[in-house]
């Protein structure tokens, strides 16, 4: 379990904080570019803490500074986007997408200091319908991650959905792999009218029945849970961790899928869960529905259900349809179950157990990265190594015995043909 100290190093992402100096190192997603229209209406954006006025300008640069007007403190959210720049409705102070300030009207010309003004402002990239920024330290940004599902030629397939906890809580529901066979189940499992050779066939058959193998990978952390399979087989579900917020989950069958999950900070209390495919049929389980959307810091994304309304859970369904008697897909089981935690749980009071292992790992990672950027200013992995994201998960069968990392290497191979799930798992089981 984590100390008091070492849950607060880990949970806060605040400037100076040791997460936050650790996630400022790498590039992040802010807004899709469909939500930075060409009329040019400024966008509240809320990251790690910070206020910040996303905009894009009339040759279409994307723009990402603080809200407040260096002058007198007005809102830029108010500002009026104005050629190659925002100028602040109050005063009509203007500044550029680097943040220097272009025009100070409103005096004699001796008097213009406009050259020893800025507002903080952060570049961003546009990728694959996705805006990224980099609010890092460096005068040249490291390169981009090197993310399949954001590299496909053409736009990502992209959700997103507000979540009131803290990102690291909601994080760990991903590499969780007991989870999935209680809270995502059927209310009954009948191993008897699942279809054999799939990977919810043995994942219920054998439901308690899995051992871990947990490692580090150059990318984060990774984990295998294995469980026997047919006659001198196993069947694995290999699922990621990768830094600073990312995951790939153990589903669907290994080359199935071109995906990754990232919980991006928007403060301590609330984390927004985006999930990138580079194919509009991996979108299953995502049917819960969104409020309308308002122009407040957290006013997009934001789920229905809500702890306010019990994640509308229905007792009778949960006897007879559902484990846990909420609809809404995946999405809203895991929302409840790291919601209902707090908004940030005090870890001091958790009981891990071997299912954790992953959890405990990557806790260790983390903390180990923070402390060797903090110590030795150690650049944290990935940062200097895009190529290390070109990676994949899912289930598989490999023979008894075989290495899980090496036995899977192919599988986990990215930018390569995807194949269909039926035809990854009739491939899996001719391995």
């Amino acid at each position: 379990m984590l100390s008091v100290e070492e849950n607060a190093l880990i949970s806060q992402v605040g400037s100076g904080t040791p997460m936050g100096n650790l996630m400022r190192q790498y590039w992040l997603p802010v807004a899709t570019s469909d939500e930075l229209q060409a009329d040019g209406s400024p966008l509240r954006v809320r990251l790690l803490g910070e206020n910040l006025v996303a905009f894009r300008t009339t040759s279409g640069k994307i723009g990402l500074v603080d809200h407040f007007c260096p002058h007198r403190g007005t809102s830029l959210f108010f500002g009026r986007n104005e050629e190659e720049g925002i100028r602040c409705s109050y005063h009509g102070w203007k500044f550029d997408i680097t943040g220097a300030c272009i025009d100070q009207p409103g005096g004699p010309e001796e008097n213009n200091f406009k050259s020893k003004v800025s507002v903080a402002a952060y570049p961003c990239e546009e990728r694959g319908g996705i805006i990224w920024t980099y609010m890092g330290p460096r005068d040249v940004p490291p390169a981009m991650p090197a993310i399949e599902a954001n590299l496909s030629g053409g736009a990502s397939h992209v959700s997103r959905t507000l979540r009131y906890c803290n990102w690291l809580q909601a994080l760990e529901g991903d590499i969780d792999t007991l989870h999935s066979e209680y809270l995502h189940a059927p209310a009954i499992i009948d191993v008897s009218k699942l279809t054999p050779g799939t990977g919810m066939y043995y994942r219920h058959r054998l439901r308690d029945q899995f051992k871990y193998e947990v490692k580090d990978s150059p990318f984060g952390t990774s984990y295998g849970a294995y469980r026997p399979a047919e006659e001198g087989t196993t069947y694995w579900r290999l699922a990621h961790f990768l830094f600073p917020c990312f995951t790939m989950t153990p589903t669907p069958a290994a080359g199935s899928s071109q995906a990754i999950r990232m919980w991006v900070p928007v403060d301590d209390d609330h984390v927004v869960f985006w999930s990138v495919e580079a194919s509009a049929n991996e979108r299953a389980g995502r049917t819960h529905q969104y409020q309308d959307d308002t122009t407040d810091w957290l006013g997009r994304h934001r789920p229905v259900q809500r702890v306010e309304n019990d994640y509308l859970v229905d007792r009778e369904n949960q006897k007879t349809e559902s484990y846990t008697g909420i609809g809404g897909g995946f999405v809203m089981h895991d929302t409840m179950a790291t919601e209902s935690m707090g908004t940030t749980m005090d870890r001091s009071r958790e009981h891990l157990g071997a299912s954790d292992a992953m959890i405990i790992r990557t806790r260790k990672r983390l903390l180990e990265a923070m402390h060797a950027l903090e110590d030795g200013n150690v650049a944290p992995p990935g940062v200097d190594e895009p190529s290390v994201y070109g990676t994949r998960s899912g289930w598989m069968i490999l023979p008894e015995g075989a290495d899980w990392w090496e036995g899977s290497a192919d599988l986990r191979t990215a930018f390569v043909a995807k194949r269909d799930e039926s035809e990854a798992v009739a491939a899996l089981h001719a391995r």
